[in-house]
């Protein structure tokens, strides 16, 4: 084995292994039920993967062009515009990403200089502060306040300096399933006015949003859509997380200054799969009723755990469900966790692991993205813990 020789002073001294990693390698440990990566266990659609297969044989390869592939760009242009009646020019403000988190860093590394202050709200997805942290920037943390997890908007007006340079927002709200409201919206508009602040809106979930509530994008808010990139991701909108497709919306002039940094992170995504979208997009059935589909498997799932000593906390949003255990155990989230795990046979993620002070609320998040009869498995588990 090869052994460095010098001295290294890292530029995330305290970061720790992703708990996705941790997790899922205990799940896999121990051979238990892993509810605790976000990935689904269930079948993509078969024309899709038959559409990839269909590009690869005519030939698409090779390169796609470093914005993404023009008919993939051209059908988000036109969904954007059916769904949210926003119009993004697909030359200009559409580029296609190797997955959402690329699309996340991206943006992070193309507009955040030293010092600079980022707003990010907790618990936060865990790809926001490592970016920043690499790009020189200052995180500045607004609490969601469990069980509802709605922004105090008071204290990020109290945040809000003249070095604030991006405020990161993400509905659905992965980890906690919560969503902003129209007010949200609105007030999060009004507070960057005649600023230069940026929004980086993480959609990732856009289509996976329950109880007939309404997706509240940044795209419905031309103003705010100004000064805002927004985040989508086909992996989680067609249940195919392996395939890294993502894309980013934004202003001309915004999206400039991603694409100087986008060429030199990834350059391009995928050709075929981009290819197999584009043609998959054009039939809006393909994605319409999703909200749908999900939400009977979030209904699914809390019910078969009605019976059990876990509080379940609404979930509007994501395929994540939110278990309070206060009344079973006091130990630590991470604790708590693994002892599942390990003996239980059931792999959680705690949600202690999205705070950077480690806020231990008794709180658990599981992944019902899964199949009925692994959903029944884990609900068995659950109901004799």
């Amino acid at each position: 084995m090869k052994k460095f020789i010098g001295s290294i002073t890292s530029k995330l001294p305290k970061q720790e292994t992703s708990i996705f990693a941790v997790m899922s390698g205990l799940a896999n440990e121990c051979g238990a039920i892993n509810l605790s990566q976000g990935f689904p266990d269930f079948e993509i659609s078969g024309k899709l993967i038959a559409l990839v297969n269909k590009y690869m044989k005519k030939g698409f390869n090779q390169y796609a062009p470093m914005p993404g592939v023009p008919e993939l760009r051209e059908q988000i242009a036109l969904k954007v515009e059916a769904t949210y009646g926003a119009k993004y020019d697909p030359q200009t403000e559409i580029n296609i990403t190797a997955g959402a988190t690329q699309a996340i860093f991206t943006v992070i590394s193309a507009l955040i200089r030293d010092e600079d202050e980022v707003i990010v709200f907790e618990p936060a997805y865990d790809s926001y502060v490592p970016a920043i942290k690499l790009n020189g920037g200052i995180i500045k943390y607004a609490e969601l306040k469990n069980p509802d997890y709605r922004i105090d908007w008071q204290e990020v007006k109290k945040l809000i300096t003249n070095r604030t340079k991006m405020i990161i927002i993400n509905s659905p709200h992965n980890p906690t399933g919560s969503v902003l409201s129209a007010d949200d919206l609105k007030t999060l508009d009004k507070l960057t006015q005649n600023t230069d602040i940026i929004v980086l809106s993480d959609e990732v979930y856009e289509h996976l949003i329950y109880d007939k509530i309404r997706h509240e994008s940044v795209c419905y808010y031309p103003e705010l859509a100004s000064r805002s990139f927004v985040i989508g991701s086909f992996g989680k909108t067609f249940h195919a997380t392996g395939w890294k497709t993502g894309f980013v919306l934004a202003p001309e002039q915004l999206m400039n200054e991603f694409r100087k940094a986008h060429q030199f992170v990834v350059f391009a995504g995928n050709t075929p799969i981009q290819h197999a979208l584009a043609e998959f997009l054009k039939d809006k059935e393909n994605y319409i009723h999703l909200n749908d589909f999900y939400q009977k498997k979030r209904d699914y799932f809390v019910d078969r755990i009605k019976g059990s000593r876990f509080k379940v906390i609404p979930a509007y949003g994501t395929y994540f469900q939110l278990l309070d255990y206060s009344a079973i155990s006091d130990e630590a989230e991470l604790d708590f966790a693994i002892r599942i795990t390990k003996e239980k046979n059931l792999a959680t993620i705690p949600i202690s692991s999205f705070y950077h002070n480690k806020i231990d609320n008794k709180v658990l998040r599981l992944c019902f993205a899964k199949k009925e009869e692994t959903l029944d498995k884990a609900a068995e588990i659950l109901n004799k813990i």
